[in-house]
């Protein structure tokens, strides 16, 4: 990833949670792998972008990667002097000298090696509570990974493997209702651990593609339906897709463009149940407008004109 997430998403520091949020959606839906298949530049960006707002959408991490105490990755960053102030210490353990008075901490004598080792052996057990009664057993670090799934297989659950870079594959299940930019945790399925450290977790995010049908709203599905201007009118039973296939729904007659239906429980599980699927209707005319049409509608309209622009309600 680049050093500077906010580049990464085309922003700056003064960027708002909003704006992390919606430049991350414009990249990710443009750069989609489904979307672009072999298409590595695309993956690229879409992986990068990733990375960025993983660590931007966090307040705290953006606080601490804008103050400089962690990198781009979220790794611990040294206080700015530590290890030049570690070895002016005269009880400094990792020279095999000490600081000859007057002299540079970093010369002649200095093992850098041991001194690099000790510092991440020590943060290591700071910061897990390993390391304090057994030097050498360490616990494994947690991994991270982005997950592209289909739009269905989020709403409705699955399953699915991740290969690893070592070649090996990671079972991964995705929760029904899953949400984009949702990470899961899978416990112990991270890097192993050094003696009788234990594993490390594993992160996975998921990255959601954006549907041609549907459109997610919380927990509901939204859909605009296509209706003919003969179904507007008279009304009728027509099918409309749903995340768990096509149901009949009814159109009421003198149906308008815009008009919206609800169909109870067709959306997606929450905590508090099952969202409704809202159905915006959409009138479409006919692509070509026939002599017959056009002689009905002008004898139609001679006796039953209305103005649908003038607030009133049509006769």
């Amino acid at each position: 990833m680049t050093k500077d997430p906010y580049a990464a998403l085309g922003l700056t520091k003064t960027a708002t949670a909003e704006n992390i949020k919606k430049a991350y959606r414009k990249i990710a839906r443009a750069n989609h792998p489904d979307l672009h298949p072999g298409d590595l530049a695309a993956e690229a960006r879409f992986k990068e972008a990733g990375s960025a707002y993983d660590l931007l959408k966090d307040p705290e991490q953006r606080r601490r990667f804008d103050a400089g105490e962690i990198d781009a990755k979220g790794a611990e960053q040294a206080p700015r002097g530590y290890y030049r102030d570690e070895a002016r210490r005269p009880e400094n353990p990792y020279t095999q000298s000490g600081p000859r008075p007057g002299g540079d901490p970093f010369g002649e004598g200095f093992n850098a090696d041991e001194f690099f080792a000790n510092f991440a052996r020590n943060r290591s057990a700071d910061q897990s509570g390993f390391g304090r009664g057994t030097p050498n057993d360490w616990p494994g670090q947690d991994t991270k990974y982005r997950l592209a799934v289909s739009f269905l297989d989020a709403a409705l659950g699955a399953k699915t493997r991740i290969t690893l870079p070592d070649g090996n594959a990671l079972e991964v299940t995705i929760p029904e209702g899953a949400r984009d930019g949702q990470t899961l945790r899978l416990r112990g399925k991270g890097a192993p651990g050094r003696g009788a450290g234990r594993p490390g977790d594993a992160y996975i995010t998921i990255d959601v593609a954006p549907s041609p049908d549907f459109e997610r709203e919380g927990d509901d599905i939204a859909v605009v339906l296509p209706i003919s201007i003969d179904e507007a009118i008279l009304g009728g039973k027509v099918p409309v897709n749903t995340i768990n296939g096509a149901v009949n729904v009814t159109i009421p007659v003198g149906a308008s463009s815009g008009q919206v239906l609800r169909l109870k429980g067709r959306g997606v599980k929450g905590r508090s149940g099952k969202g409704d699927q809202r159905v915006t209707l959409r009138v479409v005319l006919p692509a070509k407008i026939d002599d017959e049409l056009k002689r009905f509608i002008e004898g139609w309209r001679a006796n039953h004109a209305y103005n649908p622009r003038s607030g009133k309600e049509t006769p």
